[in-house]
């Protein structure tokens, strides 16, 4: 069992409390042998009694508990990812409920398959369940699900019984060889704001440059509570930010990794599921809200498309570079040794 890959578990954390402590709970009740937990904490305050848990299992060294003044997933991603020493780097939510074999069946893909880069786990999301009465059941996605420009409304990874390969994780359940970090030196884009939507499709899309396969593997299941506050949330989705965002979002991931023709496509189902509203989005279909969501699509594309062009001087990996500086200041204070 020596011979088992190193698991870094990184959990990015904002405003969560109980479900915060219950998710690591989950992770050190595993039963792999060979795993690190590190908890990229970007929560102000902590209630006293979850506070007193993180300070123990930190001293104990069950946990490496990072806190940032600084509220970014992607970025939380980022800062884990370079303190991590897993030579598999595993993301969960701060809110899901897990089995104790959650981690080996994670690790057994990359052991059968070299070609495998990435896992997309399955997961229970209770939100979803609950739509379809729990019954709706997919063997196989259809060819859809692995066309960039179509893929967001067939890419079901809740109801998917089989594995086979796919287009991209769901950032609640996901894990990846180093090498995509180190060298391929892949990182999540920063520039993905508010609820971050899309930023692991974003980070799975450009996968595919490395050659290797992200695969669907439903033994690699968790339940997602799907709390409606914290975690990157933002407070509720029909704010202003969160639907600019959205856009902004989207657009931004067409933008850097899609062809014109599945740019198009892409453009053309988001106007009519999310503008428009129209199944399986079924929104309000007033003039007034047609319209509002209207404004929100043409700002987001035109800020996306901004954040594409700036990024020909500044790739946004704002957070990153916060980091960075902060070693630097960490390694300039140090006393320098003389010579004897």
């Amino acid at each position: 069992m020596n011979d088992l890959p190193l698991i870094s578990v990184i959990i990015p954390t904002y405003g969560r409390e109980e479900p915060l402590k219950d998710s690591i709970v989950d992770v050190l009740n595993q039963d792999y042998p060979h795993f690190e937990v590190l908890v990229v904490d970007q929560s102000p305050k902590h209630q006293p009694e979850v506070q007193a848990y993180l300070e123990e299992v930190a001293a104990s060294g069950k946990i490496q508990w990072f806190r940032l003044n600084w509220a970014s997933l992607p970025g939380a991603r980022n800062y884990g990812v370079r303190r991590s020493s897993g030579d598999i780097i595993l993301f969960i939510d701060d809110d899901v409920k897990l089995t104790p074999g959650f981690l080996m069946a994670h690790a057994k893909n990359y052991l059968q398959n070299p070609e495998i880069g990435a896992v997309a786990g399955r997961v229970f999301d209770r939100m979803k369940l609950s739509e379809s009465g729990g019954k709706l059941q997919i063997e196989y996605l259809p060819p859809q699900a692995m066309n960039p420009g179509l893929a967001w409304h067939y890419l079901d990874l809740v109801h998917t019984i089989r594995p086979q390969q796919v287009l991209t994780a769901r950032g609640c359940n996901m894990s990846f060889r180093r090498e995509i970090f180190s060298k391929y030196s892949l990182r999540f884009d920063e520039r993905f704001r508010g609820s971050a939507v899309r930023e692991e499709s974003d980070f799975c899309l450009r996968i595919r440059q490395t050659g290797y396969k992200i695969w669907y593997d439903p033994e690699a299941h968790l339940i997602h509570l799907g709390e409606e506050t914290g975690g990157c949330h933002d407070i509720s989705t029909r704010s202003l930010k969160y639907q600019f965002t959205f856009y902004h979002n989207n657009f931004l991931m067409a933008l850097k990794n899609l062809t014109f023709s599945e740019f198009l496509q892409l453009s053309a189902s988001l106007f009519d599921c999310q503008v428009m509203g129209h199944p399986p989005c079924n929104k309000n279909g007033s003039f007034a809200a047609i319209l509002s969501r209207g404004m929100f699509y043409v700002l987001g594309f035109m800020n996306a498309l901004s954040s594409v062009i700036q990024s020909l001087w500044n790739d946004g990996q704002t957070y990153t570079k916060l980091d960075q500086q902060s070693q630097m200041l960490v390694v300039d204070k140090q006393p320098s040794m003389s010579a004897n």
